[in-house]
């Protein structure tokens, strides 16, 4: 028999619905950039692969690319320095193994309702109880202050936060941050601060919770903003005292990150400026044209997304996000089901954006047909 902590963890309803999708449907589900990583930095990996720069490197990441990461957040910490930084195996291994380096068995820890698939997994991993909050549409999405403090123990550990976020593509206000902070030092709480898609915003740049104290982890991702999800390599930001204590559980997890990926990402930093650019401004056109489209349909509501590429329209008719999501997939286009994402993501698809224009407007077209089906 598997240990028990195997047993509490179910599939994410994102992977069913890859599981069941045809070759040739349309991915409207794709949690990734389909776009390739900058040249710069494709030419920077084979050239580190071909000269031998294959071997272990520093557990906490070559030093380098942690003063890269530094240097990118001083704007925000002014001392923020690489020993702020670990290098880790995507934005994923971060979130690991800072639940298993903050979280004991029996502590509570308060996870955003909807909110990404791996935060309540990853406490219940570490022994701890996940306790959703919610987010409230009417209000793009932003935490429910008063709810928070209800849902406050003597067992609270920490709060998990996300902005922008998977599945709504809100951003969080910078007053909304404010008062997250002032809730989590009035409760003296962690604060666990999901970034990855902190450079994919349309209307103003993300607010980070880097730089609010010593209780801040800030989790990001290489994945998003240079296209190489496959590449898995990611980073943490924490005071360091705590980032030591995160770097065992790292260790133990990983022993190091690849060396040649971050050779690439280093010159992926340095001069892939111009392609994220562009991947912005090709994924903002498509924001547009998602919103124009979504408002045609009948018996949908939405809120704007402000940053990654996701769009979390409501449907407002019976049946649940599975059956919506089946007959989308029997028409040959790939969504997820909002309450994948938590309870409050009933009545809701996740809808990315990171697929061409012509697939979306067909992908939509048949959402189109399918509301107007099971609207009747």
């Amino acid at each position: 028999m598997v240990a028990q902590r195997v047993l509490a963890i179910e599939i994410s309803g994102i992977r069913k619905m890859f599981e069941g999708a045809p070759p040739s449907a349309i991915n409207l589900g794709l949690g990734e950039p389909d776009f390739d990583p900058p040249q710069v930095a494709v030419e920077a990996l084979c050239t580190a692969v071909r000269t031998g720069q294959n071997h272990y490197g520093p557990s906490a990441g070559l030093p380098e690319l942690r003063e890269a990461v530094a240097e990118r957040y001083r704007d925000r910490l002014a001392d923020t320095s690489r020993e702020h930084v670990i290098i880790t195996a995507s934005g994923s291994e971060a979130l690991m193994a800072v639940a298993l380096a903050l979280y004991d068995p029996g502590d509570e820890v308060l996870v955003p309702d909807p909110g990404f698939v791996l935060y309540g997994p990853h406490a219940r991993i570490a022994g701890a109880t996940p306790v959703p909050y919610p987010l409230v549409e009417s209000a793009e999405w932003a935490p429910d202050l008063d709810r928070l403090e209800s849902l406050v123990t003597p067992k609270t550990r920490a709060i998990v936060v996300n902005s922008p976020s998977n599945p709504t593509g809100a951003v969080l206000s910078a007053r909304a941050v404010e008062r997250i902070v002032e809730f989590a030092d009035r409760h003296d709480l962690y604060i666990v601060s999901d970034e990855a898609y902190e450079q994919i915003v349309y209307d103003g740049p993300a607010t980070s919770f880097w730089g609010r104290g010593d209780r801040v982890v800030v989790v990001n991702t290489f994945s998003k903003t240079l296209a190489m999800t496959g590449w898995r390599l990611g980073f943490l930001l924490a005071a360091p005292p705590l980032a030591i204590a995160i770097n065992k559980i790292h260790y133990h997890i990983l022993a190091c990150p690849p060396t040649p990926t971050q050779i690439a990402v280093i010159a992926g930093l340095e001069k892939g400026g111009p392609a994220l650019r562009s991947m912005l401004r090709e994924f903002r056109a498509r924001r547009d044209l998602v919103v124009r489209e979504l408002g045609r349909i009948r018996g949908v509501s939405f809120v704007v997304p402000r940053g990654a590429f996701y769009v979390f329209p409501k449907f407002h008719w019976k049946g649940t996000g599975l059956e919506v999501a089946t007959a989308l997939l029997g028409r040959g286009v790939i969504s997820t089901p909002g309450d994948a994402f938590g309870s409050l993501g009933a009545s809701h698809l996740r809808f990315s954006f990171a697929a061409s224009r012509a697939h979306l407007r067909q992908g939509l077209a048949c959402f189109k047909d399918v509301a107007e089906a099971m609207r009747r």
